[in-house]
């Protein structure tokens, strides 16, 4: 369900022409121009439920139907003080106002980044959930991302593994990923996190929202957390 969900609103979003930030690109040896995300699939739950799992078989429950398939990209942002900015004649897009990473044990919490780095960026920002417009976090696997939510909304997790009073709370799906995500989008290695603050970055516009929260897991139990802030429109 929640694979077929990122599926449907990046198709939605494409169709939208909310996905135009990206850069066509003539592939060597091929026709057609790549001018568009083309790994984006949407199904239905009975076509994408017949994949088989494919790491512990037969009872494993990620499939390629629901993680982050196999893809090129690249991508790239002008990151520097807003006076410099302005000094150049460039309309910026948004504030970068706080980040934190975090790692954990990789054995049993390889992918819960989000869960650790969200409450401490909040706090860092002296923000709270309820403050969050847009959030924009990393689609590893679905089984990632509702581990994630499982977790921030957990007392017991909250208590127990992350030596917190309590639980920080589960982001509205109403603000969640709403243009799809690394699932339907791809997942180049290296070119997600701008990605991810890009998307953040527009959807703050499009949306007029101030502040997005975004989230990433990482190889090795490493995981970090932003917050973005919409640039005023002068």
């Amino acid at each position: 369900e929640y694979a077929l969900r990122s599926h449907s609103k990046a198709h939605w979003a494409s169709e939208k022409g909310l996905l135009s930030d990206v850069l066509p690109y003539k592939v060597p040896g091929v026709a057609d121009t790549v001018v568009k995300d083309n790994g984006i699939r949407p199904s239905t739950i009975e076509q994408m439920s017949k994949l088989k799992a494919a790491f512990i078989k037969p009872h494993g429950t990620i499939t390629a139907a629901n993680s982050s398939f196999l893809t090129d990209g690249a991508s790239a942002c002008l990151l520097m003080t807003e006076e410099k900015a302005l000094e150049l004649g460039y309309k910026p897009k948004a504030y970068l106002r706080e980040f934190v990473y975090v790692s954990q044990d990789p054995k049993d919490q390889l992918l819960l980044g989000p869960a650790y780095a969200t409450p401490k960026v909040l706090e860092r920002a002296g923000l709270a959930m309820s403050d969050i417009s847009v959030f924009e976090f990393h689609e590893a696997f679905a089984g990632q991302i509702l581990a994630n939510l499982k977790a921030m909304d957990s007392d017991y997790f909250a208590k127990t593994y992350m030596n917190r009073t309590e639980k920080v709370g589960t982001p509205d799906l109403s603000k969640f990923n709403l243009w799809g995500g690394s699932l339907s989008i791809g997942h180049p290695f290296g070119a997600t996190g701008v990605r991810l603050i890009t998307t953040a970055a527009n959807r703050l516009a499009d949306e007029d929202g101030q502040f997005a929260l975004v989230a990433a897991c990482a190889a090795g139990g490493i995981g970090h957390g932003m917050i973005v802030e919409r640039y005023p429109q002068k």
